[in-house]
């Protein structure tokens, strides 16, 4: 499934403000209703240095791409990894198909 990047200040802040959270043991997921699928990630350097930080960026982008297709409805998402979690492909992608359970049940009422 295609989805927007979201890139700008304004949109980060529009989430952390208003949006829902949703944990997992390795992700914490923000998401917020919107038109259409839109997706961002927040690294912070606690977790390493940039070449670190850039891996889990990579890592997050290829497990929501692979699990995105799960929601029931667009919404605009911030994932936000855990510090001192997994950093590994398969450890995101459980994260994201636990989350992504939570926020369609959510949804739902």
């Amino acid at each position: 499934m295609k989805y927007l990047r979201i890139k700008k200040n304004a949109d980060f802040q529009k989430l952390f403000n208003k949006g829902k959270k949703v944990f997992s043991p390795n992700i914490t997921l923000l998401y917020f209703s919107a038109k259409k699928l839109s997706m961002g990630v927040a690294v912070s350097k606690k977790h390493g240095k940039a070449v670190k930080r850039n891996r889990i960026k990579r890592l997050l982008r290829a497990a929501f791409r692979d699990t995105c297709d799960l929601l029931e409805r667009p919404y605009s998402v911030i994932l936000i990894p855990k510090v001192g979690g997994e950093y590994t492909f398969e450890a995101f992608k459980r994260s994201l198909n636990t989350c992504f359970k939570k926020v369609n049940e959510c949804g739902k009422t």
